[in-house]
């Protein structure tokens, strides 16, 4: 979305995305504890129901195929999403799976970092600007963190099994980090009490939707 709109601040909003990703088990605990009372906190989740192998090849196609048709502008970053999902769900390309997952990602994340570093020139990154762009990021982390949380706390207003709100707090794109500190938290309150796998559903749904939402908004912001 930067690349597009605004290339000059890809350096400085790459850093920024990514301070917040180390930042999360420092953000987001005292924005969940505070929202969240000690009882909503030990709710335990029922049991995630197993998902069929169909489902799971399934779901990146499907994916893809609504994204490619409704939004076009989002379907190369989604797309690469789902294309590692089909590969590692399928289980017809172990090899490729497993060079995907070990080492071609340690290379692309060097290549990534050296590219964004590249662009981080002193002149312009150290300037007010920039501040803001990291205040904003922050400010947004905030308020994604503490919608998830309230949003959880509304949906158990109709519920019959109680969503344990400290997951909401995962819908942010920060995976699985985000999910991790719904996880640790919980356990704090309760040592028995595991919300990993329950907190990674909306990790993941944050990735998507985020990235769904950077599409819509390249659309109409490249239409006007």
């Amino acid at each position: 979305l930067s690349g597009k709109l605004a290339p000059e601040l890809l350096g400085a909003i790459a850093v920024a995305a990514y301070s917040y990703m180390a930042l999360v088990p420092l953000i987001q605990p005292p924005i969940m504890k505070a929202l969240t009372t000690e009882t909503e906190r030990k709710i335990r989740m029922v049991q995630l129901r197993t998902v069929s192998k169909r489902e799971k090849i399934l779901f990146p196609v499907v994916l893809l195929m609504l994204v490619a048709l409704l939004l076009p502008d989002a379907a190369p970053l989604l797309g690469m999403f789902c294309f590692g999902n089909l590969m590692r769900e399928s289980g017809v390309v172990e090899r490729l799976s497993d060079t995907v997952q070990n080492g071609l990602i340690n290379i692309v994340t060097i290549f990534l970092g050296l590219s964004v570093g590249a662009k981080l020139v002193a002149d312009k990154f150290l300037q007010p600007q920039t501040l803001g762009i990291l205040l904003l990021g922050v400010i947004a982390f905030g308020i994604g963190t503490a919608a998830g949380v309230l949003m959880a706390k509304l949906l158990n207003l109709c519920s019959k099994n109680k969503i344990n709100p400290l997951i909401g707090s995962a819908g942010v794109s920060a995976v699985p980090m985000a999910a991790r500190v719904s996880n640790k938290v919980g356990l704090e309150s309760d040592p028995q009490n595991f919300l990993l796998m329950h907190a990674m559903g909306p990790n993941v749904a944050g990735v998507i939707g985020s990235a769904i939402a950077a599409g819509v908004m390249l659309k109409y912001v490249l239409a006007m």
